[in-house]
């Protein structure tokens, strides 16, 4: 069994839900397993544990309702199903709550919203006023008007990616992934459920596999992705099967059948995190041999004779990626220049960038306080 720490009542927690665990085939709904979630949720509530809630099921069920069998590949229709899909998405998670008094609230997000520092903040803030007036606010991608996300559903996973966003940026102590599949299952050694991860290596990645699901995007891949995200954030992630009775207590006491993957005791701070996380940089700046340790073993800032080239465009300010001379990107930054700038300084030392650019108050083209090592 999955063992945990001893604080069986953590002050917040994420809920995943995915299709398989809300739907009982193409856009049928499961009500009585999203009743028993429901119930489980608001014991969490009653001892005093804040819940958001992470669900997938609008493509899908919109599926359902237009007579769909198959998940459509073009994108302007995987956004009319969302459309559809979303609604009654809401309507079921909100009968589900009434019998207990709960509220629920709608939060929509696209990779956007926290791309941006001050979206990303703005989202926060929603998030803990929603709390704050006890709702139990439920979020999903806003797959309707966000194109460029739902393409990149088909390879990085469906809400899996963003409910470890969620847990990391919220601040939770656990994230609980709950979909058909029972945990991580040893495919290549015992075929039983590994009850606990220390350590993400190249061997658990190898356990995974994908989804044969018309309606689920990702599987076990990208679970333990967003594995990685949150338990980097210092939260602790469960994988286990949403059908399991009374899972989410189970789990929290030690006794439900499930994956557990053991936090990083030296979690990202939270603008780092943001850095590490919450971007999609389409530039990169390359490195020579000698600054890859610099970075990498002495926690410095990137300075310009480090730098031997950059590739694409981007402005002072712009969050890019940081590689090696083989391309292997190492870190992530908000760079000090703009890109046409790049060969100006690239090679040169600090007296020399200081003459190019006089009266410059910072020289370091990433300076550490704005750098994250991946």
């Amino acid at each position: 069994m999955p063992s945990v720490p001893k604080r069986s009542h953590p002050r917040r927690v994420v809920v995943k839900l995915g299709t398989g665990v809300l739907t009982s085939g193409i856009g049928q709904l499961d009500t009585a397993r999203i009743a028993a979630v429901c119930a489980q949720i608001a014991g969490l509530r009653a001892r005093g544990t804040e819940v958001i809630v992470v669900s997938s099921g609008a493509v899908g069920l919109g599926m359902g309702r237009l007579g769909l069998k198959k998940r459509p590949a073009d994108v302007a229709k995987k956004q009319a199903c969302a459309a559809v899909g979303q609604s009654l998405l809401m309507q079921t998670w909100q009968a589900g709550f009434a019998p207990h008094g709960l509220t629920v609230a709608q939060v929509l997000l696209t990779h956007e919203d926290l791309r941006s520092r001050d979206r990303y903040l703005s989202v926060s803030k929603t998030l803990e006023s929603l709390i704050a007036y006890g709702t139990v606010p439920v979020i999903n991608e806003n797959d309707t008007v966000s194109a460029a996300e739902i393409q990149a559903l088909l390879k990085f996973g469906d809400n899996d990616t963003l409910s470890a966003m969620v847990a990391s940026f919220t601040h939770a102590q656990y994230l609980f992934i709950l979909s058909t599949a029972p945990g991580l299952i040893d495919l290549r050694g015992t075929h039983q459920i590994v009850p606990v991860v220390e350590k993400i290596t190249p061997e658990i990645e190898a356990m995974a596999g994908g989804t044969t699901s018309e309606t689920a995007v990702g599987g076990m891949t990208s679970k333990i992705a967003a594995a990685r995200l949150a338990t980097r954030a210092g939260c602790g992630v469960f994988i286990a099967a949403g059908a399991e009775p009374d899972i989410l207590p189970r789990l929290l006491a030690g006794t439900g059948p499930g994956t557990f993957f053991v936090p990083s005791g030296l979690p990202l701070d939270a603008r780092k995190r943001w850095l590490a996380y919450f971007q999609r940089p389409t530039a990169t700046i390359f490195l020579n041999e000698c600054a890859v340790p610099v970075l990498r073993e002495q926690g410095r800032s990137l300075l310009a004779v480090g730098v031997t080239h950059a590739f694409g465009e981007f402005a002072a300010g712009d969050v890019v990626n940081i590689a090696g001379p083989d391309g292997t990107v190492i870190a992530r930054g908000r760079t000090t220049y703009s890109h046409d700038q790049i060969p100006d300084i690239a090679g040169r030392k600090g007296d020399a960038v200081a003459a190019q650019f006089p009266g410059r108050k910072r020289l370091e083209v990433v300076h550490r306080n704005d750098l994250v090592l991946l």
